[in-house]
C-alpha cells in the first residue's frame, strides 16, 4: 500500500510531514516540536489519528501546544472538546491536558474560556498543581474571582511556591488591589526576579511611583537578584512620572554598571525619562547613540517634545523620522497631530492629514480622534466634522473629540444633539464627554439642562463627578448671574474646591461686578496658586471698574511682592506659512505703517455701523487716550493685517494666549459683515467664530 505521504528526512522547515505505518512516537513528538504552520499540524493530526496515538497523553498535548503556537487556539478548543466524545479519551485529559490548555487561553486573552475549563478539570475531581495555578491566574481580571483562586491556592498548599507567589501579586497588581499584593510579596519565604518585577510593575500600572521607586531601591540594595530591562524600564518610567530626573541619572549610572545600556527597550525608556523631566539635551544625545532607530525610538522623542510644549520641535522629528524611511504608526499620527493642534498650525496638520490617508491610517479610530481634535483647535470646524463623519467606526473617544470641537466652537445645540446620537448609538459617555456637554449647557445659559446631565451621571453611568465637572456647573450658575446659588453649590461640594472651582467663581464675579465675593474668591486663589498672574489681573480690574483705584494699585503692589508678572497679551495668523505675531501697540512690523491706515478706515467703518468704544476696556489708560488705547489692542492689529495680506473672500484666524476683551469681540462682530469675511479667533479659552455682524458664542461668554 503506497503511503499517503512521501517519507523525508526532517528538517527545520518541515515542508512534508513523513508517514508511514513504522512511525514512532518518538518521531511524532519531533515533529509536534518543529512544526510551524496549521497545514504542518493537521498532517501530524491526522498520523495522530491513523496511527492510533491521539489518545496518548504526552502526543495530545503536543498538538494542543502546536495549534496554539501556530495562532490556532480555536483549533485547540475543537481539538479538545471533540476529545469529549471520545471514550478512549477518558485516560488522556489529566492535570498536564488542563494546565496546557489553560495557559494557551491565558495568553491568548481567553480569560473567561480558561476560568471555564479550570472549573470543569476540578469537576472531573483533578487537582490542580502549582503549574495550573500559575496558568490560570493571569485570566483572574477581577479581584473578587482572584481572592476565590487565592482561597485555592492555599486550600491545595501552593502559596509559598514562588510561582504561583509571583503569578499572585502580578494578579493582584492588574486588578488594581497594590495592599494584597504587596502583603503576597511580603509572605514569600522565597523571592525571584519575576516576583519584584511584579511588585515594580504593579505600582507602575497603579500610579504609585514612589513606591516602585522605592521597591526597585530595595531590590538593589538586597544585590542578590540582577535586576534586567523591566526592572529598569519600569523605574525609569516612575521617575518620568515623578520628574524625578537625580534618581532617574543614578538608574542611567546602574543600567551602564549592568551592562544593559546598548537594549533598545532601556535606552527607550531612559529617552523617556529626560524627556518627561525636561532635560532634552541629554535625551538627545541617547538618540544620537542609537544606530536603529526604531518607531518607538522616534515617538518617545516626538512625544517627549509634545509633553513639554515644543511643539515645532516635535513636527520637525516627524518629518525627519519619515525622511529617513521609518514608517510612523498609530501613535506617531496621534502625537505629531497633537503637536499641530498645540501651535494651531492648520498647514502642518493639513500636510500630516495627507500623510494618514497614503499610509492607509484613515479608518484607524484612534487617529481619527486626534485629526477631529486638530482641526478643531486650529479653527476649521468644518475639516473635523468631515473627518469625523468619513470614519464609521467611533469608539467613545472618537464620539467626544467631535462633542468637544463642537463645544470649543460654540455650538451648543450640536453638542447636545451629538450626544443623544452617541447616547442612541450604544456608546456610553465618559468622564470626559460630560464635560463637553456641561461646558456646552454653560456657554448657553442651560441651566436646568445642565443640572439633568450632571445627576444623569451619578444616576444612570454609576460615576462619580469630578473637579472639571463642578467648575462647569459653578460657571454655569455664574455665567446666568446667579452667584448666590454658585457659591452655595461649592459649599455643599463633596470634595475640596480647586482653582479650576474657584477660578469660575471669580470670573462670574467678574462678570457680574460683585465685588465683595470676587475679593473673598480672589485670596482663596492667592492662597492656592500664588504665581498665577491671571487672578491678581481680575481683581485689578474688577477695582479699577468700580473707580477704586487704591485698592486696585494694592493688589498690584501684591503681585510685585509676589514677584508674580502679567504675561504680556500678544495674537498671530499665519500667512503664507509664516507666523507674523502681535502685540498691544506693536510697531515693529515691517507693514505697520499699512496696518495702522487699515485701522483708521475700520475704525470709519465700524463707527458708522453703531460702534461705541467700551473704554472700560482699557483699564491702563487715562483720558481721551482710553479710546485710541483701545485701537491698538493685539488682535485688532492682527485682524487689520489679515485683511490686507490674505485674499479676498478667505477667512482670517486669530489666535490670542489672553481673553479677548469686549471692544474687540465688538469689533470683529462689525468687521465680518463689513468686508464679507470669515473671522475665526481663538482666545485662552474657547473660539470665537465671526461672520455676518453675529458670533458663534452668541455674546454668552
Amino acid at each position: 500500500m503506497k503511503a499517503p505521504f512521501p517519507l523525508k528526512s526532517l528538517t527545520s522547515e518541515l515542508h512534508i510531514i513523513p508517514s508511514s505505518p513504522n512511525i514512532s512516537p518518538s518521531q511524532l513528538s519531533k515533529l509536534l516540536n518543529t512544526a510551524k504552520n496549521r497545514n504542518h499540524a493537521a498532517q501530524i493530526h491526522a498520523q495522530l489519528i491513523t496511527q492510533n496515538y491521539i489518545s496518548s497523553p504526552f502526543l495530545f498535548n503536543g498538538l494542543l501546544s502546536l495549534y496554539s503556537r501556530c495562532g490556532h487556539i480555536f483549533q485547540s478548543l475543537a481539538l479538545f472538546s471533540a476529545s469529549n466524545s471520545r471514550t478512549n479519551f477518558d485516560n488522556t485529559k489529566n492535570v498536564f491536558t488542563y494546565t496546557s490548555l489553560i495557559t494557551q487561553l491565558s495568553h491568548s486573552n481567553l480569560h473567561f474560556e480558561a476560568l471555564t475549563f479550570f472549573n470543569e478539570m476540578r469537576g472531573r475531581n483533578i487537582c490542580p498543581n502549582h503549574f495550573t495555578f500559575s496558568a490560570v491566574l493571569p485570566a483572574c481580571g477581577d479581584a473578587a474571582v482572584g481572592k476565590q483562586m487565592h482561597s485555592l491556592i492555599c486550600k491545595h498548599g501552593f502559596e509559598s511556591d514562588v510561582f504561583v507567589s509571583s503569578a499572585l501579586v502580578d494578579m493582584y497588581a492588574k486588578s488594581g488591589e497594590m495592599f494584597c499584593a504587596k502583603n503576597v510579596f511580603d509572605e514569600m519565604p522565597k523571592r525571584n526576579l519575576v516576583s519584584w518585577n511584579s511588585v515594580i510593575v504593579g505600582f507602575l500600572r497603579n500610579g504609585c511611583y514612589h513606591e516602585a521607586i522605592g521597591f526597585f531601591t530595595s531590590l538593589i540594595a538586597e544585590d542578590v537578584i540582577r535586576p534586567d530591562q523591566v526592572s529598569f524600564s519600569s523605574v525609569l518610567s516612575a521617575c518620568a512620572n515623578v520628574c524625578g530626573v537625580i534618581m532617574g541619572r543614578q538608574v542611567h549610572g546602574l543600567v551602564v554598571k549592568h551592562g544593559l545600556e546598548y537594549l533598545a527597550y532601556v535606552k527607550n525608556s531612559l529617552m523617556d525619562m529626560y524627556c518627561k523631566s525636561g532635560v532634552f539635551d541629554d535625551a538627545e544625545k541617547l538618540f544620537t547613540t542609537i544606530d536603529e532607530r526604531d518607531v518607538v525610538t522616534w515617538n518617545v522623542m516626538v512625544m517627549g517634545f509634545v509633553q513639554n510644549g515644543i511643539f515645532e520641535d516635535a513636527c520637525n522629528y516627524f518629518w525627519v523620522m519619515r525622511r529617513e524611511g521609518v514608517p510612523p504608526d498609530e501613535a506617531s499620527f496621534s502625537t505629531v497631530l497633537n503637536a499641530a493642534a498645540g501651535m494651531a498650525a492648520l498647514d502642518q496638520g493639513s500636510l500630516i492629514h495627507n500623510q494618514i490617508i497614503k499610509t492607509g491610517f484613515g479608518a484607524n479610530t484612534c487617529v481619527t480622534s486626534s485629526l477631529i481634535t486638530m482641526y478643531a483647535k486650529c479653527g476649521s470646524l468644518v475639516d473635523a466634522r468631515r473627518a469625523f463623519a468619513e470614519n464609521e467606526a467611533h469608539n467613545v473617544i472618537s464620539w467626544t473629540a467631535m462633542l468637544s470641537a463642537f463645544q470649543q466652537h460654540g455650538r451648543a445645540n450640536e453638542v447636545i444633539e451629538l450626544f443623544n446620537d452617541m447616547l442612541q448609538a450604544g456608546v456610553e459617555p465618559d468622564y470626559i464627554t460630560f464635560v463637553s456637554v456641561l461646558s456646552a449647557c454653560g456657554h448657553t445659559g442651560r441651566v436646568d439642562d445642565g443640572f439633568s446631565y450632571f445627576n444623569l451621571m451619578s444616576r444612570r453611568y454609576n460615576m462619580n463627578p469630578g473637579l472639571e465637572h463642578y467648575a462647569c456647573m459653578v460657571d454655569l450658575l455664574g455665567r446666568a448671574g446667579r452667584l448666590h446659588d454658585a457659591k452655595i453649590f461649592v459649599e455643599k461640594m463633596p470634595i475640596k474646591p480647586d482653582v479650576s472651582v474657584w477660578g469660575a467663581l471669580l470670573g462670574a464675579c467678574r462678570k457680574y461686578g460683585n465685588l465683595d465675593l470676587g475679593k473673598e474668591v480672589a485670596e482663596k486663589l492667592f492662597q492656592i496658586e500664588p504665581d498665577n498672574p491671571g487672578n491678581y489681573v481680575l481683581l485689578y480690574n474688577m477695582y479699577a471698574l468700580r473707580g477704586r483705584l487704591e485698592e486696585a494699585n494694592e493688589v498690584r503692589r501684591l503681585m510685585g511682592f509676589n514677584r508674580v508678572r502679567k504675561e504680556p497679551g500678544c495674537s498671530w495668523l499665519d500667512v503664507k506659512n509664516t507666523t507674523h505675531v502681535f502685540k498691544a501697540h506693536d510697531r515693529s512690523h515691517s507693514m505697520t505703517n499699512e496696518i495702522n491706515e487699515m485701522l483708521g478706515k475700520l475704525e470709519e467703518l465700524v463707527k458708522q455701523k453703531g460702534y461705541v468704544p467700551e473704554i472700560q476696556y482699557a483699564i491702563n489708560d487715562v483720558g481721551e487716550y482710553k479710546e485710541r488705547s483701545l485701537w491698538y489692542h493685539s488682535e485688532k492689529l492682527a485682524l487689520a493685517y489679515g485683511i490686507l495680506a490674505l485674499p479676498a473672500g478667505a477667512p482670517i484666524r486669530i489666535k490670542k494666549n489672553l481673553r479677548t476683551c469686549g471692544d474687540c469681540h465688538t469689533v470683529m462682530k462689525f468687521a465680518s459683515e463689513i468686508f464679507k469675511r470669515e473671522i475665526i479667533l481663538r482666545d485662552i479659552n474657547r473660539f470665537h467664530r465671526f461672520a455676518d455682524g453675529v458670533c458663534s458664542c452668541g455674546d454668552y461668554w
